[in-house]
């Protein structure tokens, strides 16, 4: 069975083409631009090609493109569209409604359309994929695959906010958590790779990129994670502030008289370590070369970004009664030795240790010492193969 997974953006459209009898990519790429001139697509199949239009497509027109160059006689790699039997969706927010991944039939994307106000930045995109992928593969079945689903398992007193009980069960105002297909992913990988059961583990996993997120995972399922109810809560990350005081967007909007939306912004797309190295970069691999290079405000931001993971896999060590497995993940996860080092300094006391030599590695990596009591990895995160494994178990049954 080949499926197609697809991640649809405001101005991108990702896409991978998987072969389920043994879960090859078949083909991948991205078209980006999405509603503007010059738009192009990014393809790998047999070969890589970026292919390039003038006129703006929506993202109908991206879909059809990137179906088009799927059967072509010179780049293709399926004859028809005939052999594409389901197509898996990345969509961001579930609300409470979706606690796993689910067929996408007329009555669900309403109640995706219900939940836009939850995720307003990305829903709406997700489902713009999603009516493309109805008008152009309409007898296709599709699967809506959720990053907030893994999440569902945690228990009230982590997800629920110390605030007016009201607010939660009229406006479901609570902890999501995101990230989770990543997290599912790795630590079924994790488990996998050391040989024991994922429910007799207890394991925090670290999703390091430019949005950054922790999850604390006791015998197979979620039970407490660093996102709320939206991705700015919990660590610091590439413009997201993380944690801070509450009283901090009061302060700004009365004594700086900003805007609600700019306290968003600034919050959103100014913080983090790009705010602390005064809008420099967010991009951890130029924060790490100006740190090596001495940089004082480099080496500030590098200290800050691993200090608040440490908390929070403390945290959710103490939360889960131990620890047996410390993953890290995303693209600072797997490449960053130092921030692997850094995170992991000090945490002996909970049975950590990481060889600097194992721990000199990207990707998929044991980077514990032989005497560790917790096992350390680095793990690839492969969040469309686990949408397409979800995709292939729901339309087969």
């Amino acid at each position: 069975m080949k499926i197609l997974v697809l991640n649809a953006g405001s101005s991108s459209l990702k896409f991978q083409l998987f072969d389920m009898t043994d879960e090859s990519v078949m083909a991948k790429g991205i078209v980006e631009r999405i509603g503007l001139d010059n738009p192009f697509l990014n393809y790998t199949g047999r070969e890589k090609v970026k292919f390039e239009r003038k006129d703006p497509v929506d993202h109908k027109k991206a879909l059809q493109w990137v179906l088009e160059v799927l059967v072509s006689a010179d780049h293709g790699v399926i004859k028809s569209l005939d052999e594409i039997m389901a197509v898996g969706h990345r969509v961001v927010h579930g609300g409470e409604k979706f606690t796993g991944s689910v067929l996408l039939t007329d009555e669900v994307i309403a109640a995706l359309e219900e939940n836009k106000q939850l995720a307003p930045l990305h829903n709406p995109p997700n489902l713009m994929g999603i009516y493309a992928t109805k008008e152009v593969l309409p007898h296709v079945p599709m699967v809506g695959v959720f990053d907030t689903a893994f999440h569902s398992t945690m228990p009230e007193e982590a997800y629920l906010y110390a605030l007016p009980v009201e607010l939660y069960e009229k406006f479901h105002l609570r902890r999501y958590g995101f990230h989770g297909t990543s997290h599912r992913y790795v630590v079924q990988e994790a488990a996998h790779r050391i040989g024991k059961p994922l429910d007799s583990l207890k394991i925090v996993s670290a999703h390091l990129g430019n949005g950054a997120s922790v999850a604390a995972v006791k015998y197979g399922k979620s039970v407490d994670t660093s996102m709320g109810f939206t991705p700015l809560e919990g660590l610091v990350m590439g413009t997201r502030c993380g944690d801070i005081d509450p009283a901090i967007p009061i302060w700004m909007m009365r004594e700086l008289k900003m805007s609600y939306q700019d306290v968003d912004t600034l919050l959103n797309k100014k913080s983090g370590v790009y705010g602390l190295v005064r809008g420099r970069s967010y991009d951890m691999r130029d924060i790490e070369e100006w740190a090596e290079a001495g940089d004082q405000e480099a080496i500030r931001a590098l200290r800050i970004y691993a200090y608040r993971i440490k908390k929070y896999v403390g945290a959710y060590a103490a939360a889960m009664g131990g620890l047996d497995v410390l993953i890290f993940t995303a693209g600072v996860g797997e490449n960053s030795p130092i921030v692997r080092e850094m995170v992991c300094e000090g945490l002996e006391f909970l049975g950590v240790k990481i060889d600097k030599e194992k721990n000199n590695s990207r990707g998929d990596a044991i980077i514990s010492s032989d005497d560790s009591r917790v096992v350390v990895m680095s793990i690839r995160t492969n969040e469309e193969l686990m949408i397409a494994r979800d995709t292939y178990e729901i339309v087969r049954r």
